[in-house]
């Protein structure tokens, strides 16, 4: 199995971006999916999760301003991110969760992605 993420680099702050998380070597339709993000000496953080029938839900810090959505024929999803701020720089990481319910924690996800860099600068 594995999670390709993509869509990172470098934005201003207040601009917009959108990720991508493509799986392969499985088909997780019914799978909840997640991204979180860690940056430079901080503990990864819950971004957003999105089970298998475009539900989701987000972490406080980006609630309103990010979006998740899935293509579940392509096997892939994606975060639409806007508005963004210098201190959302960080490699945000994709993840496929054990079971359906939308999942907040790290332990919940049985895959991960390799991550990709996103730098916001000021």
């Amino acid at each position: 199995v594995q999670l390709q993420a993509s869509g990172g680099g470098l934005v201003q702050a207040g601009g917009s971006m959108r990720l991508s998380c493509a799986a392969s070597g499985d088909t997780f339709n019914r799978n909840t999916m997640g991204w979180f993000r860690q940056a430079p000496g901080k503990e990864r953080e819950f971004v957003a999760t999105i089970a298998w029938d475009g539900i989701a839900y987000y972490g406080d810090s980006v609630r309103g301003r990010f979006t998740a959505s899935r293509d579940n024929a392509k096997n892939t999803m994606y975060l639409q991110m806007n508005n963004l701020k210098p201190e959302e720089t960080a490699v945000y990481y994709c993840a496929v969760g054990y079971g359906l319910g939308l999942r907040v924690s790290a332990s919940d996800y049985m895959y991960w992605g390799q991550g990709t860099l996103v730098t916001v600068s000021s």
